[in-house]
Parts: structure tokens; sequence; C-alpha cells
């Protein structure tokens, strides 16, 4: 369906933040309001809207995690859209996966219509909302010939590995829209991220731990194995020249800069290269300050070596 989608249907979307973009991902949301803003797109917040069910409910009750990300489907209808974005992608995944279980699974389909009943709302239906992320949103309501004309180039001279993270891609049944030839996004080899930034005057790496785990779902219980995926993924990036790692979610983004440190502390392991969310690249590339898309809420401060790319 996102294929179908016209350009008019994305300047106007719900808007789902999810849990993580009103705490440690407080940037990401920042940053992608004011980017939407500056390119004169309105996200509207969906009202009353519930956590997705993150990584931890499924592993309690996987159609009780499909209906949370359902009633979020619900409460957009309810708004009168039929597009809804969300730029995390934990939640992205998991409100696509709840449409996916509507369609396929009876036993979702049954928790799904009880549990509404007994909150009082009508049970959501595949098919009546699309979910995008902040991606598909400004891939398609802007593009990159609009970007370009934008930013006139900002971000040239900053070499950037794109990190995508493993959900945004995984499971790729559940993704029907990807995969789909010219102008679709790619399982195996996203570039949705390359495309927005490049179109900016970024140069990308030619990065090829894209879509590897950074083990954000084992944080808490095995923090050293968190601690060397991430390693792996920043001196890989390094290694293929990268100064910056641009990220699109936020798990992914906090435990790039948590386990960067931490492994700078427990391993002696010291990684130079900057963590920045897209967002942020973007909006410093329209011309908006660093303080307006929240740099100095990152963990490992880049702003000493974003003014000497004349990001200020």
């Amino acid at each position: 369906m996102a294929k179908d989608l016209k350009e008019k249907d994305l300047k106007q979307v719900a808007y789902y933040p999810g849990c993580a973009l009103e705490g440690t991902g407080h940037a990401y949301n920042r940053s992608t309001k004011a980017v939407g803003k500056a390119l004169g797109l309105e996200l509207v917040e969906v009202k009353d809207w519930n956590c997705c069910g993150a990584m931890e409910v499924k592993n309690i009750d996987p159609q009780v995690q499909t209906y949370l990300s359902a009633r979020n489907l619900t409460k957009t209808e309810e708004m009168g859209f039929n597009v809804v974005m969300a730029p995390c992608n934990g939640c992205y995944h998991n409100l696509k996966k709840a449409e996916y279980d509507l369609a396929q699974n009876p036993q979702a389909v049954e928790a799904n219509e009880r549990i509404s009943a007994k909150a009082g709302h009508h049970a959501y239906r595949p098919g009546g909302v699309e979910t995008i992320h902040a991606l598909d949103w400004l891939k398609r309501a802007v593009g990159e010939e609009e970007l370009a004309r934008r930013t006139a180039g900002k971000l040239k001279g900053m070499k950037v590995a794109n990190y995508y993270g493993c959900m945004y891609t995984r499971p790729r049944h559940i993704f029907p829209e990807k995969d789909q030839g010219e102008g679709s996004e790619s399982t195996y080899a996203p570039h949705f991220m390359d495309d927005l930034l490049a179109s900016a005057g970024a140069e990308n790496v030619d990065f090829p731990l894209k879509t590897a785990c950074c083990g954000g779902a084992h944080a808490m219980s095995d923090a050293d194995t968190s601690t060397q995926l991430v390693l792996n993924i920043l001196t890989t990036a390094e290694a293929c020249g990268a100064e910056v790692i641009a990220t699109e979610c936020p798990t992914c983004h906090t435990s790039l800069e948590i386990h960067q440190l931490r492994a700078e502390k427990l391993l002696g392991r010291k990684t130079n290269v900057k963590i920045l969310y897209f967002t942020q690249l973007l909006g410093m590339a329209l011309g908006l300050s660093q303080r307006k898309v929240g740099v100095a809420e990152n963990m490992a401060d880049p702003r000493a070596y974003l003014r000497e790319k004349g990001l200020k």
C-alpha cells in the first residue's frame, strides 16, 4: 500500500512517537519535528497513544503485543488518518507486525477483538492504516531533488556510514511494500537513508554492517555481548572511512553511544566516529541550529566536529 500513497497524502500524517522518543530518544523526536516543520510537513500526534509492546510483552503474550500495537492503529483511524508515521524501528516493526498478524492469524484477531471490546473501542481491522517510517515519510513527501535544492550540499565533505539496525528490515514478510523494484526500499540493502543524506551532500561510505544487530535487546541481560556487537559496528565504520554513523532508531542510537563509552572504559578500545540521527544531519543541512535539532542531548559530544564542517 505504501507505494500507492501520493505525495499529498504525506504532507500531513498521524505521528506515533512511541515511548523511547519521549525519553532517551528525545533528540530524535525534536529533530524529526523540526525537519518536518522546516519542509512544510505536518505531524499530528496520535491522541491517547500507548506503548506498542516494545520487545518485552511478546515474551509473555504475543497476542497482547499485537493488541497494543493495533490499538494505536485504531486511534489513528479515529482521528481520520490512513497513514501513521513511526520513526522508531521497534514501533515501526511492531505496528507493521500487528497489521500482518491480524491479516494472517485467527488467534491474533480473536484476542484483539476480545481485548478491544473489554477496553470499549472498536477492534482494528487490517488495511485501514498504513504504517510508514520517518525515512519513507521524507523520501516520499519531499524526495531527494527537493532536499538537494533546499540543503545546497551543506553536508559536503562529511563521510557517513548509514546504520539501519536489524528491525527496519526483518522479518521481511511483514514489509510487503519493500523489495518491489524501482522506487521501493530494499530489505537486503536498504538505501533510503543513504539517498536522503547524499541529496544533502554527504558522502556515503560502503558500510557492510548497516543492518547488523547492535544488541539493544540484550543491553540489560548481557551488556558485554552488546558492547562487543557495537564495537564491531563502530570499528567497521571507521575502517570504511566514516566520520559519522547516521542512525534512524532510538534504541540503536542509544546503544551505539552507551557502548562506545563502555568499550573505551572497560576494554580500552577507543573509537572516534560520531553518532548522529539522520534527522539531526538533515536539520542542520536545512539551516537549523545544533540546538534546534538536539545535538547537545547526544552522549558523545559531536559539536566541535560539526562546527568544523560548518554546521553551527
